[in-house]
């Protein structure tokens, strides 16, 4: 079949690197024509397309350059026609669209060109209670109406089928739930890598240290990290933190830390590539995510293919895999004691550790894979098509 993806940027981020492994599976494991509709990679996230392509197939990509998250009715309307253009010339059999503006954009295009099968990835609701009444009603009124322009829903998590069902945007038996996809094997070995890692950061072998992923951008709960980290600290003297990652926060959540008197225990390593994250995990003892709102953070199932358990604010999808007495604790949003609590038992009990890690690789190993992934969401193509 004919596939053409549309999403809005391809930076460093779990959406867009569950699309192109999307993209990719299709070209090369089922022989399918594909095409990448994006626009430019602007931000300081990095560039997907240029960091994550190496190994196996080139995905044919077409740019958009007015195509940006920022809503802006003059560009907006430019990628509209843009995407329509492009898909009439590729004429896909299937468009599947993932992010908010190349959602709604891309579903209407579509629908206006009578595409066979159009579906639509929810990664993370794009209106939530952290935004305006008026901006929160403004975006669920765009995903209800850009739901009536598609066939068929992805949510990454259940989760996120709640969240949508509730606030109306569409019924119930228009969503399917298929776990965003990952090259497993990697985190599977991610301890190969550990001792080396490790001695590159400066981190010592009796040193517990707990890493965060994510960009250090709003609502990603640094913060608050570092408000517990003063607690487990205390507790424990070999508590160190790991932040891997980079944004527009940097400066101020180093400021925050040497208020604390905490740089000693502190690593930030900056941008780095995909590729690289398993052997991050690799040198952690276990990871925390503390965001406010994200549909199924990938960090939470790489770190327990990975083998380390997790501590997790419960939030959007984190509950369906951070699972209380078997991969981790699960702590309410903004409950610093908790997650303070959580890191300093973690810390203390290398034995649970490593019970948490093992059940967590047990249980989401294949669950996970890219192919698993791709192979589900290529039977709800065809379901669609056939329908």
């Amino acid at each position: 079949m004919r596939v053409a993806h549309i999403i809005t940027r391809m930076i460093v981020g779990g959406a867009q690197e569950n699309t192109l492994y999307n993209c990719r599976d299709l070209l090369e494991l089922h022989g399918d024509d594909v095409l990448l509709i994006t626009g430019p990679a602007i931000g300081p996230e990095g560039d997907l397309l240029q960091q994550g392509r190496g190994g196996g197939r080139e995905v044919p990509v077409e740019q958009i350059d007015s195509l940006r998250r920022a809503i802006d009715p003059r560009n907006d309307l430019a990628s509209y026609f843009a995407i329509k253009r492009v898909l009439a010339d590729f004429e896909p059999d299937v468009v599947h669209t993932h992010s908010a503006k190349a959602g709604i954009l891309g579903r209407l295009a579509a629908w206006e060109l009578q595409v066979p099968a159009i579906v639509h990835t929810v990664h993370g609701a794009p209106f939530h209670p952290y935004q305006s009444w008026p901006t929160r009603t403004f975006y669920r009124a765009c995903e209800k109406y850009a739901a009536t322009r598609c066939h068929a829903l992805i949510s990454v998590a259940d989760a996120m089928t709640d969240q949508l069902v509730a606030a109306g945007v569409a019924p119930r038996e228009k969503f399917t739930t298929i776990s965003s996809g990952m090259d497993v094997d990697p985190f599977l070995q991610a301890d190969e890598h550990r001792a080396r890692v490790r001695q590159e950061l400066g981190f010592a072998e009796s040193d517990i240290v707990v890493g965060k992923i994510a960009r250090l951008f709003e609502l990603k709960g640094h913060d608050d990290v570092i408000a517990a980290a003063a607690q487990a600290i205390a507790a424990n003297r070999n508590v160190k933190f790991l932040f891997i990652g980079d944004g527009i926060l940097r400066s101020q959540l180093e400021a925050q830390i040497a208020a604390a008197n905490l740089r000693q225990h502190f690593v930030f390593t900056g941008l780095v590539p995909p590729s690289t994250i398993p052997q991050y995990l690799g040198a952690m003892d276990l990871l925390v995510h503390a965001s406010l709102r994200e549909g199924l953070a990938r960090a939470l199932p790489q770190a327990l293919i990975a083998g380390k358990p997790v501590v997790s604010y419960d939030i959007d999808g984190a509950r369906e895999v951070t699972l209380p007495e078997r991969t981790g604790f699960l702590i309410p949003p903004r409950d610093i004691d908790g997650l303070a609590r959580a890191i300093i038992a973690l810390a203390n009990a290398p034995d649970l550790r490593e019970k948490y890690g093992q059940e967590g690789r047990r249980l989401f190993a294949d669950q996970f894979g890219h192919q698993t992934m791709t192979r589900r969401i290529r039977e709800l193509y065809w379901r669609v098509l056939r329908g």
